[in-house]
């Protein structure tokens, strides 16, 4: 009942507050336990509005962050995604409420097999997770209705520009190791066409095409 209550408050206060209008991701962000998400040390901090560390160096996204992004990928319930960053399971959580189906990657394996084994205890059967290089993206599974990347990328690998569906959409933090802008690509009879959805700071994505360790 407590973490009920703080999320209808980080719902009402964090996300409707400050632009998130997407009525599918609210209710995805009013429904999954982030508490779950976090180590039991941070429990009470789940639902605070910055992001929060789960280990290896890594973070959970504040969440108005993973709801903008999920919002910025204009979701359909028949919708195929992919996840590169894995990371807690959290976005992967959110997404899997709205989205038919969605792919995740993480390249570090004590988050990979801590985040599936919340899968499967929250019973998101929709979830297919990989341990593997997310920079590369799931050919073997593209085409993509929508991409996230949850890290930050020097530039937009064109690999994964590739894995996107005809109007397919992807989200990714574009710029150095301390500051990024978030860009959304989308795959246009055109081309591709592109926009900046403001400031951010993420960890950096480190793979073939992105940063290397």
């Amino acid at each position: 009942m407590k973490y009920e209550r703080r999320r209808k408050e980080m719902v009402e206060r964090q996300l409707t507050a400050r632009g998130i209008s997407d009525t599918r991701v609210l209710a995805a962000m009013a429904a999954v336990p982030r508490h779950l998400f976090v180590s039991e040390a941070l429990r009470d901090q789940a639902y605070t509005d910055y992001a929060l560390p789960i280990g290896d160096q890594q973070t959970i996204s504040q969440p108005l962050m993973v709801a903008a992004m999920s919002q910025a990928l204009a979701l359909t319930p028949e919708a195929r995604v992919l996840e590169l960053g894995t990371g807690s399971g959290y976005q992967a959580a959110i997404l899997a409420q709205i989205a038919y189906r969605v792919y995740t990657i993480e390249r570090l394996n004590s988050l990979y097999r801590r985040a599936r084994k919340l899968f499967d205890t929250l019973r998101y059967f929709n979830i297919v997770a990989r341990y593997a290089d997310g920079s590369n993206g799931w050919p073997a599974e593209a085409p993509f209705d929508a991409i996230i990347v949850t890290a930050g990328a020097p530039d937009v690998p064109r690999v994964l520009l590739d894995q996107l569906a005809p109007g397919g959409r992807l989200v990714l933090p574009v710029g150095d190791a301390h500051a990024q802008k978030l860009v959304r690509f989308e795959r246009t009879p055109r081309g591709f066409k592109q926009e900046s959805l403001g400031n951010c700071r993420f960890v950096k994505l480190i793979g073939e095409h992105g940063w290397k360790e």
